[in-house]
């Protein structure tokens, strides 16, 4: 069998002189100055300005932003990157989550979140959702039981809606078979240690 890392990506990036209207240079610009997502994705959706705002605000106003943890949202994205294997979003980071206090330590213990001592019940109810989802597991009451006991009603149902959403997008990245730093050359932000240490590298 073929490696995914022999293989041509599948889509090629927008052409930056098509990148006019300033609220989208914007957007790109805080991608590359904060990561999650970084500007390869975007430049993937640019090619569909509709599909651009349709994630971008989506992503925004329930990942970035919203009423549940931003950081806990980071480590649900982080466990589905894990489970999807793609590689592309889980070398980023998000800049915020890391400044709410997420270490990288946490992210190597996450396929294995229950047996960890590192998370607390309220990291693990929203684990077991980001599992549950991405694995297609039934729907239990002690799931359920789990994230009432941490969560309010709002902020279950946006880290569902997250989850989904990411977990939808980055199936799609993979496939496509993005690399860091090919747009945009030069921007850095939001890259993993490993990630950033490889780029650095001559």
């Amino acid at each position: 069998m073929e490696h995914a890392k022999n293989h041509p990506q599948r889509l090629p990036y927008v052409d930056p002189v098509f990148i006019t209207d300033p609220a989208m240079m914007a957007e790109f610009q805080r991608a590359a100055r904060e990561g999650a997502p970084r500007p390869e994705s975007h430049a993937i959706r640019a090619h569909v300005p509709d599909v651009f705002w349709a994630f971008t605000n989506a992503w925004n106003a329930t990942f970035v932003n919203g009423v549940c943890d931003h950081a806990i949202k980071e480590l649900c994205r982080l466990y589905v990157s894990q489970a999807v294997n793609c590689n592309y979003c889980g070398n980023q980071r998000s800049a915020k989550a890391q400044a709410q206090g997420l270490l990288e330590d946490d992210v190597k213990d996450l396929l294995d979140f229950d047996k960890s001592a590192r998370f607390t019940p309220r990291q693990k109810a929203a684990l077991r959702l980001a599992e549950a989802i991405t694995w297609g597991l039934e729907s239990t009451d002690a799931l359920w039981d789990g994230l009432y006991e941490n969560f309010e009603t709002a902020s279950i149902v946006e880290l569902g809606f997250f989850i989904g959403l990411t977990m939808g997008q980055q199936r799609w990245n993979r496939l496509i078979g993005m690399q860091h730093s090919q747009f945009m050359a030069g921007a850095s932000g939001g890259l993993a240690p490993i990630a950033a240490t490889r780029k650095a590298m001559p």
